[in-house]
């Protein structure tokens, strides 16, 4: 883990006296949002009173949080309204406070973009989320950790990029990073030939920023629960062999049809099957046994096949869904027919790919479009679940520390018919 580097720029190491917060633009009220464990109650109250004392506006939670509104809408504005984000890094805090923001990460969305973190460890050897190693934190046992505190939230955000102490830059930390999946509405009686329905209705919190038009988030629902509505209908097994029985029904009335016909046109007497005959016997027995015998199978396909055919199709649903979805950094994926995979990606990189591939712009559109529909599902799936069907590729993608979007295609393309 990276330690703090000494500032060897005088301008840039103001003493406590010399402190001057910045001021508050439009929209923001406080310097600094403080998020911490209750179990660090005591040692944070103590440098929130330093902080007050050095004329910084401080929101935390205890006496800032609005009642009666949720944690998430709470720490949603909390974050929009401050300059900088605080987060006092425990064992305590790393278990449950971080789970929390990790698990609604769409609260960070315009502090990502555009606000310092600055991480602070309480103790030595607490375990960095993997999320935050990329950033400069501060320890609490430097000799110097006030006046680099200080020095870092008084100095104006515009002027931290290129600071040694929290680098400002649109972070990418969460690239890649799998959100809570979605579960069917009705999965308790769901059956194996039937498509889960997610419900339309609420936007999940840890999209809820992320989806700046909620309405893309309902369509592309509305795209995966019309297999439910235009696919499963065939599937129950009592409508299986309702058909079946009409099917085999029709075939004989349609025999004896043809044969009584012809002995009318023909003018004949209408044939019979002698049973003293062998060949006509063993003619009965295979058309005595034949429908049941093809029952069975056709019942064993249909079995065997249901969850494929569903599942095939609530994929291709899924691409659909993606197609609207990727702008805004989310993809979906589905491996059930009960739970949808959600991960927040950029597929910035891959989409520019694309076009420097194909020359002609509207080729690269089309291809990138066709990209997304066959072979999204499949992507986000490897990327919630942290595995690949293939070895990781030797070339640097546009995810940093994993497979992006087009050298997931590459690889499957070369496996694969793309139709």
């Amino acid at each position: 883990m990276e330690e703090v580097k000494c500032i060897e720029s005088a301008e840039i190491q103001p003493s406590p006296s010399s402190i001057v917060p910045p001021p508050l633009r439009d929209g923001e009220c406080y310097h600094v949002f403080i998020s911490y464990s209750s179990t660090d109650y005591q040692w944070t109250h103590s440098l929130i009173e330093q902080l007050e004392s050095c004329g910084l506006q401080v929101c935390y939670h205890e006496r800032d949080f609005t009642p009666g509104r949720t944690v998430l809408e709470n720490m949603s504005d909390c974050i929009q309204e401050s300059q900088k984000v605080l987060l006092v890094l425990s064992p305590e805090f790393v278990r449950s406070r971080w789970c929390l923001l990790e698990a609604n990460m769409s609260l960070f969305r315009d502090c990502l973009e555009r606000k310092p973190i600055v991480p602070v460890l309480l103790e030595p050897g607490v375990s960095i989320p993997l999320h935050l190693c990329h950033l400069t934190y501060l320890e609490v046992n430097d000799p110097d950790f006030k006046s680099k505190l200080l020095k870092v939230l008084c100095t104006p955000n515009q002027q931290l990029q290129g600071s040694t102490v929290v680098p400002f830059q649109p972070p990418s930390i969460y690239n890649g990073k799998a959100l809570q999946p979605l579960s069917a509405v009705n999965n308790e009686r769901l059956n194996k030939w039937e498509s889960g329905l997610f419900s339309e209705m609420e936007v999940p919190d840890q999209l809820r920023l992320i989806i700046e038009d909620h309405n893309k988030y309902r369509e592309a629902v509305r795209i995966i629960n019309s297999v439910s509505e235009n696919k499963v209908w065939l599937r129950p097994l009592w409508l299986r062999v309702l058909f079946y029985l009409f099917g085999i029904l029709f075939f004989l009335n349609l025999v004896a049809f043809l044969i009584y016909s012809s002995a009318v046109f023909f003018n004949t007497d209408i044939p019979y099957i002698d049973l003293s005959n062998v060949g006509a016997l063993v003619l009965f027995f295979i058309c005595l046994f034949s429908s049941p015998v093809g029952f069975l199978i056709q019942l064993g396909l249909w079995m065997m096949d249901s969850k494929k055919f569903i599942l095939k199709e609530m994929q291709k649903a899924v691409g659909r869904a993606n197609m609207i979805l990727f702008e805004d950094k989310v993809l979906m994926g589905c491996r059930s027919n009960s739970k949808i995979y959600l991960v927040y990606v950029s597929l910035d990189g891959c989409k520019q790919e694309f076009a420097e591939t194909f020359s002609e712009q509207d080729v690269a559109e089309e291809m990138f479009q066709r990209a997304i529909m066959f072979f999204s599902s499949g992507y986000t799936c490897c990327l919630a679940k942290r595995h690949f069907p293939f070895t990781q590729p030797s070339s640097t993608g546009h995810l940093e520390g994993g497979v992006c979007f087009c050298q997931y295609v590459s690889q499957q393309l070369s496996t694969e018919t793309w139709e």
